[in-house]
């Protein structure tokens, strides 16, 4: 019996004149792969627009911050907590919790050397806390080395907290026990499946009060753009996911579909106000695994070549690798995979043909998650 323990999924873009992810310089970011450069979109940038897609659409937001001194300083001003007050209360938090001194913060900046990640509602939580010890937190404002006054179990308790998108991604907390929590999703950097060409754009902009005589421009600069069809891929371990939620079939079933969702509607904001870049993916293959996770990216280890465009050569290449890898590996370790593509015809090597990418999504999570059989 195939148990299934991996979601793969696999989609085809093409994005035209655009920069989803610009590296240090402000060029879109790019690999050499194959002997030939391409563009590169981080798993960071998609993953961070998938996570956001899907605290959206669940009302689950979560914060990833090293300000959380800032953020608890809001709350308490807002509530009419004298500035003063507000921020050594939050400071409070940072040093009621971690080791014997607390969370390490910058001196005269308040950013913690930690990088927390947890939900939203945690930060009004946090301020609760400080509110309810604001005489112990007044005795100790204005000391050099104040002591710490809040409970250290409830402050930890709260950035040990858990929203759906944590759940999926994980979290990294090496100095809180018990807050790290295994990533359930791995997340691939999307490149383009030939070899591209970073153009210059120059551009002005033009002043709309003219002075006599003054033929210039406000601003004059420089921007780096390239277009090409993309190859994306990410897998959700399904065991992980599992013992995240504490066996919660019902929670794992509705964050895998979320996840699968997002990956297929989302694309990064960068520059977008510039480029409206808003595709959707040509094809989309989802596997469903009970071996292990395996990417196609080697279907474009030789870049496509074409005079005619590259959505459909790129296409042809996925189906025709991902054939030849189920004689290769074999087929068994297959619970069920199947793909919805824009082109009419099917990609045999790409498992059921779909219509729609909703039935996608449906079909591939119903081969997930089998219904119990009856006893």
């Amino acid at each position: 019996m195939n148990t299934p323990r991996y979601i793969d999924v696999h989609a085809l873009q093409t994005v035209p004149y655009a920069n989803l992810n610009r590296d240090d310089l402000g060029a879109p970011k790019t690999l050499m792969y194959g002997g030939a450069e391409r563009t590169r979109v981080s798993s960071q940038s998609w993953k961070r627009a998938v996570r956001h897609e899907i605290e959206d659409r669940l009302g689950q937001p979560a914060v990833r911050t090293r300000r959380i001194i800032q953020a608890v300083t809001d709350r308490l001003a807002a509530q009419g907590w004298d500035e003063d007050l507000a921020l050594a209360g939050s400071r409070q938090v940072v040093l009621s919790a971690g080791g014997k001194e607390g969370f390490r913060a910058e001196e005269g900046k308040d950013i913690t050397s930690v990088t927390f990640y947890l939900p939203a509602a945690g930060l009004d939580e946090l301020a609760a806390i400080v509110a309810e010890h604001k005489e112990q937190v007044a005795a100790q404002a204005g000391k050099k080395k104040p002591t710490a006054v809040l409970p250290k179990d409830r402050v930890e308790a709260v950035l040990r907290s858990r929203n759906a998108t944590i759940q999926l991604m994980g979290r990294m907390l090496a100095e809180l026990p018990g807050a790290e929590v295994d990533g359930a999703v791995q997340f691939a950097h999307a490149f383009t499946t030939h070899a591209t060409y970073v153009e210059t754009d120059f551009f002005t902009a033009v002043d709309d009060i003219e002075k006599i005589g003054d033929a210039g421009s406000a601003h004059m600069n420089a921007a780096q753009f390239s277009a090409g069809t993309f190859y994306r891929y990410a897998n959700i371990g399904l065991g992980t996911l599992a013992d995240n939620l504490d066996g919660d079939t019902a929670t794992a079933h509705e964050l895998a579909t979320e996840f699968l969702r997002a990956f297929i509607t989302t694309i990064p904001s960068g520059k977008q106000n510039a480029t409206a870049a808003m595709t959707i993916p040509d094809l989309v293959y989802i596997a469903v695994r009970a071996d292990r996770p395996i990417s196609l990216a080697p279907a474009f280890e030789h870049p496509v070549s074409s005079q005619a465009g590259y959505a459909e050569p790129s296409r042809q290449n996925l189906s025709d690798y991902a054939a030849r890898l189920h004689e290769y590996w074999g087929s068994e370790g297959l619970a069920w995979h199947g793909h919805a593509a824009l082109a009419d015809k099917p990609a045999p090597g790409l498992g059921d043909h779909t219509a729609s990418l909703t039935s996608l999504v449906d079909q591939a999570i119903a081969a997930a998650f089998p219904a119990p059989e009856p006893r």
